[in-house]
This record gives structure tokens, sequence and C-alpha cells, in this order.
């Protein structure tokens, strides 16, 4: 498996089954994309603002709901397996990407894993053992998210540092040499979280040292 981000802004996405998997899966996919749940039960409360149909598929249908849907992709988690199996298919046949939560390290086509995310927007790192270990991504996921703090705050910060040197600094090697001072500052580190004026002081500091 190759691992790629998707942007699911203005794209739907159709869950089969509201057991606690596909209530997590809601929450995942309901924070960007337009979520649809169809279950004859639902055994969360937080499915993530996501649309929740009470209904109960049957392999007979399962064509149907997902041309309804019309989604970018197709989570698959109910108990039944007829149900599945025809719900997978037909979102094959539609084109869209299937997520078998029934099933673990699944290589049907068009298939994918949904991996195990930390996030300080904008960045985003992603875990997965290809669905073979799930207790390992969440493990692996709880120590990351110590490490990842601030980081989005970084990002944003370089994002501004890069547009200030493209426009100001012509030498590429000076540009590199300035990203690279600011990102390995502890102090720009340790300031920007809490105190992000003062860490935004402390990496035009830097700027100026390395460009004048």
């Amino acid at each position: 498996m190759i691992p790629l981000l998707h942007d699911f802004a203005g794209r739907r996405v159709l869950i089969v089954g509201g057991g606690a998997v596909g209530a997590r899966k809601a929450r995942t996919f309901a924070r960007e994309a337009e979520t649809v749940v169809v279950s004859p039960a639902f055994a969360d409360a937080d499915f993530g603002g996501a649309s929740l149909v009470r209904a109960a598929p049957t392999p007979e249908d399962a064509d149907g709901w997902v041309r309804r849907v019309d989604p970018a992709l197709v989570v698959v988690a109910t108990d039944r397996t007829a149900v599945n199996d025809a719900v997978a298919a037909a979102a094959r046949d539609h084109g869209a990407l299937v997520n078998r939560a029934d099933r673990s390290g699944s290589r049907e086509a068009g298939g994918v894993v949904v991996p195990a995310t930390v996030r300080d927007d904008p960045v985003v790192a992603a875990l997965a053992t290809g669905g073979t270990a799930p207790a390992l991504s969440r493990y692996l996921r709880q120590r990351l998210e110590s490490e990842i703090d601030g980081a989005g705050a970084m990002a944003e910060l370089l994002g501004d540092v890069r547009e200030r040197l493209k426009a100001d600094e012509p030498d590429p090697e000076t540009r590199r040499e300035a990203i690279l001072e600011i990102l390995e500052s502890s102090a720009v580190w340790k300031h920007l979280p809490e105190e992000p004026d003062k860490g935004r002081r402390e990496a035009d500091r830097i700027l100026r040292e390395v460009t004048e």
C-alpha cells in the first residue's frame, strides 16, 4: 500500500453500519466530508455531525444506496458479510474507494486503510500497519502526540518565512539556510505554542542574521 493524504472537502462519504466502528469512522470523515451513515440502529451518540439514516440495507439494494449518496469513499462496517460484500462491490462498480472495516489488512481492489492520525493543523501525521495491527497504530499515535506539539505553529511560521524569502532573498542556498536555522532553533520551538509573538520575533532575529 502507498500512503496518501486525500482532500475530502466537498466530497461525500457513505458509511454502512452504525456500531462503534462506524461511529469512529464517521467522526474521522465528518470533520471534512459530507458523511452519511446508514444503519438500522446507532450504538454511539457521537457520529461527529454525520447525517444518520435509519435503514437496514440489504445485498439487493446496496447498489441503490451507493448511487443515491454518490460517495467518493464507502466504509463497510456492518456485522453481516453478505451486506458488506454487496456494498463493497457496488462501491467499486461506482468508482468509489472502499474501506472494509470488517476485514484486517484488506488488499482488494480499491481498498484503503484509514490510518491512526495525529494533528496539529496544518500538520498531520498518519500511522498504519496495513490493517494488520491497529493496536500498534494507536500505541504509536499516543507516543507521537507529545512529539508533534507545536508543529502546526512552526509550519505556519515557516510558510510565512518562505514567502518573505522568495520575495526578498534571491540566493536559494541562503533561503535554505535561513529555514533550517529557524527549524533547529530551540528558542523558536519553545515560545511558539504559548508565546507566538516571542517565537516569531526570535525567528525574525535569525532571519536577519542569516540574510544580512
